[in-house]
This record gives structure tokens, sequence and C-alpha cells, in this order.
């Protein structure tokens, strides 16, 4: 009970050595490839799951965005991997660091509005500028559309970062409140253990729809650009 609250979120160390790198190469590993011409049926239903992601989100996207197709998908798997081991007892979520989550957020937002202005450069100029502004306001909606611009990659990492480590302290607060009130009253406890089980059920649910919003808003703001 006296363990900091924060512990479970600091990066582990091994000799040392940081072991976030070996903890985010860990994810793909666990992702199931088949050799044969036919594949079982949890490769079936993986691919079903990718096409179906994919598809949703390809649709709106021209042929030049489409071709972010494999980056977006890969993104989306590791994203929810990721989230799903850290909800294992004794393990380390990767995303409840907002360092690692900026790394992710920047440089695809960057390469995003990049394209834009080397593709279509009037029409990202002109995200700048609503059309039929009055002349007074041209200088201060510039200086807004400019800052709503730039603040973009980080809105996606703090989003990420946030959500994960609240539902994280959540179920540890209430999985302590679970070991503290075993001693005391039973019944009590039963209440809280199912709420800490239905919690565990959100939990799961929030880091695959955190992973889907993630690469969702890449993807729109990709298709703003090109």
């Amino acid at each position: 009970m006296n363990e900091n609250l924060f512990a479970s979120f600091i990066a582990p160390t091994i000799l040392g050595l940081p072991a976030a790198v070996l903890i985010i190469l860990f994810p793909p590993l666990l992702i199931p490839t088949s050799k044969y011409l036919i594949n079982n049926r949890l490769i079936t239903t993986q691919q079903w799951l990718i096409k179906l992601t994919s598809k949703q989100m390809m649709t709106m996207h021209n042929t030049k965005g489409r071709t972010w197709s494999l980056m977006l998908v890969s993104l989306i798997i590791f994203i929810a991997t990721t989230n799903l081991l850290g909800l294992l007892p004794h393990s380390f979520t990767p995303t409840t660091q907002l360092s690692m989550n900026l790394a992710m957020a920047i440089p695809l937002w960057a390469g995003a509005v990049i394209m834009g202005f080397r593709s279509k450069i009037k029409n990202a100029l002109a995200h700048f500028l609503p059309q039929g502004t009055p002349t007074p306001l041209i200088p201060m909606l510039v200086i807004i559309e400019t800052i709503s611009l730039l603040i973009q990659p980080m809105a996606l990492a703090v989003r990420l970062t946030a959500n994960i480590t609240a539902g994280h302290l959540l179920m540890h607060l209430i999985g302590s409140a679970t070991l503290a009130m075993s001693t005391i009253n039973l019944p009590s406890t039963l209440i809280i253990f199912t709420i800490l089980i239905l919690l565990t059920i959100l939990e799961i649910a929030v880091a695959l729809i955190q992973a889907y919003i993630f690469t969702l808003l890449v993807s729109l703001y990709l298709h703003d650009n090109t």
C-alpha cells in the first residue's frame, strides 16, 4: 500500500540499461504468421480484421493517400498490442510515456503536412485562412490556424497518454482497495472485485479504441493534405 502510485509508469531497466526498446520490439513477435496455403481460424480472423480496418480507413483516400495503408495498419496493430500487453500484471506500457507517443505522432503528422505542401500548396495554405474572412481578422485567424496546426501532434500524443494512464491508475487504486478490504469485509471485497473485473473489460476496449482513434486521426490529417 505504500508503493508509489506512479511506480508502474517508470521505464524499466536491466542492469542499469533501459529495457523500453526490448519491450517495444516484443509485441510484433506475438502477431501470428502462416506459411501454409490454407490458414487456420486465428490467422483468418486476423486477416479479416486487418482488411476491415484498412478498408474503413482508406475509403476516403485517393491513390496517393492509400500508399500509407501499410504504415497505418502497422501503427494500429502496434498500439493495440502494446496497450493490451500493458494490462498484464507487472508489465510496462510504453504508450503511457508521452515521449514515445510524441515520437510516433510528430513524424507521421510532419510527413502528412509536408506531403500537402509539396503536392497541393494552395490548398494547404488555404487552410490558414477560411473563405469569407473579414480583412481585420485575417492576421488573428492566420495565427490561430497556425497554432492549431502545430498542436495537432501534441493533441494526438496527450490524448493517448492520458487515456491509457488514467485507466491504469484507476485499476491500481481499485486493486489496492480490493486487497485492503479483503481482511475487513468480505461482501464489500466481492463488490469491489466485481467492479475491478468490469473495469478491466472496459480497459481492454479502451486499449483497442485508443489505438483506432490515434490511427484514424493520423489518417484524417493525411486526407486533409492529399
